[in-house]
């Protein structure tokens, strides 16, 4: 399974400066629960902002010029080279924009969380087809600022 995994704002703002541009407690439970044990694919500036591999699962940071190897990470030039080089589990696409432009094409899943506010930003989910897919699940939180989780499946 190759899924997709994304928080964004209402206007589809994922990033600014590099960073996400909110901090709300809980919001990043249902990334650490679905990707725990599994491979995160990211791009490299998504990779640096988090700066270290995530506990519990393998990363493979996709970079054509830097170069991350150690225990649970890896680096490919391309996100089909990573795609490749993964032997266990599910497949989790976690940021950036470019990446996430690229793999909508080829998901299963796609695991939404749409904050519930509108702010600037200079990095942006990308619109998809929805109707390639089918809303499967839809879950809100009452948090400092409200999010909405939801899990779109591919139609074949």
């Amino acid at each position: 399974m190759v899924g997709l995994i994304v928080a964004m704002t209402k206007n589809r703002v994922i990033g600014l400066d590099g960073k996400i541009p909110w901090k709300i407690k809980g919001e990043q439970r249902r990334f650490r629960e679905l990707t725990t044990g599994n491979t995160v694919i990211m791009g490299r500036r998504s990779y640096e902002e988090i700066g270290k591999p995530l506990p519990n699962r393998d990363t493979i940071v996709i970079s054509r010029t830097s170069k991350y190897e150690g225990e649970h990470i890896k680096t490919a030039s391309s996100l089909k080279k990573a795609i490749a080089m993964v032997n266990k589990g599910d497949i989790y696409i976690s940021g950036g924009g470019k990446l996430y432009e690229e793999v909508l094409e080829i998901v299963d899943k796609i695991y939404i969380t749409v904050i519930d506010m509108e702010t600037v930003g200079d990095t942006f989910f990308p619109e998809f087809n929805e109707q390639e897919f089918k809303l499967v699940e839809q879950e809100a939180y009452d948090a400092d600022i409200p999010y909405t989780y939801y899990t779109y499946e591919r139609i074949s």
